[in-house]
């Protein structure tokens, strides 16, 4: 090798290992699938960024990791661990990750979560395999996955993969407007401060909480709902 195809190959090799650095377990092939922006808030091996919801420690029990997925399992298998939220507090942000159904399981993705508010509940991205009971309950699909959890319905349309393969999820949260997106698609927007909004929560199991729903900054959430789900490439971008 020359001295000029040196100094290319070194320099490639440099802009490379930063690209790979910088996104982490982004990266699930290539430096070329990374999303600019996005910082992982789960690394795949260890619970760092993240804790129990009513401990400052990560789960004794209940949460296993392994090639860099993080399982909830469930209670009949050592499960039992309890809800785990981010260390860290975020506002505006879009946050994706991959999420891995079994049959007929319920989980959740929640946000602006503080567990001193309302009684503890907060607003919800639904988790959950339709053959769950819980998908049939509430109204108009409004408990089915990618739904704003017993308060509004993602587009019935939406593209879900079966159980046992993976399935990306997409938060946005800037100021009051909100987007859920499943698989590359937009299955639910609504602003907080909406008459649209009011009115779902008026009809709510919320409604006995003021203010529910207004918060402007929280934790990130996953629930444990004493059943088998998977999540992976946790990454979030502050906005």
């Amino acid at each position: 090798m020359n001295i000029k195809s040196l100094l290319i190959f070194t320099a490639a090799a440099t802009i490379a290992a930063a690209t790979f650095t910088h996104c982490g377990c982004c990266c699930t092939k290539s430096a070329s699938k990374c999303d600019d922006g996005f910082v992982q808030l789960f690394d795949g091996k260890t619970f760092a960024n993240w804790r129990s919801r009513n401990n400052p420690k990560p789960p004794a029990k209940g949460w296993e990791i392994k090639d860099g997925i993080l399982t909830v399992l469930p209670k009949n298998a050592g499960g039992g661990g309890g809800d785990i939220i981010t260390e860290k507090i975020f506002s505006d942000y879009i946050l994706k990750l991959d999420f891995r159904l079994t049959a007929k399981a319920n989980s959740g993705l929640k946000y602006l979560f503080n567990p001193k508010q309302f009684g503890g509940t907060t607003l919800e991205y639904q988790i959950l395999d339709p053959g769950h009971p819980d998908a049939k309950h509430g109204r108009d699909g409004n408990r089915t996955v990618a739904s704003l959890y017993d308060m509004l319905p993602a587009n019935p349309e939406k593209l879900l993969k079966p159980v046992d393969e993976w399935n990306e999820a997409m938060l946005v949260v800037k100021g009051m407007h909100v987007e859920h997106w499943l698989n590359g698609q937009k299955v639910l927007e609504f602003d907080r401060d909406s008459d649209e909004f009011k009115a779902a929560f008026e009809k709510s199991k919320y409604k006995k909480h003021t203010g529910w729903g207004s918060q402007t900054k929280g934790h990130i959430l996953l629930q444990d709902h004493n059943d088998k789900v998977s999540y992976r490439n946790i990454r979030i971008k502050e906005l």
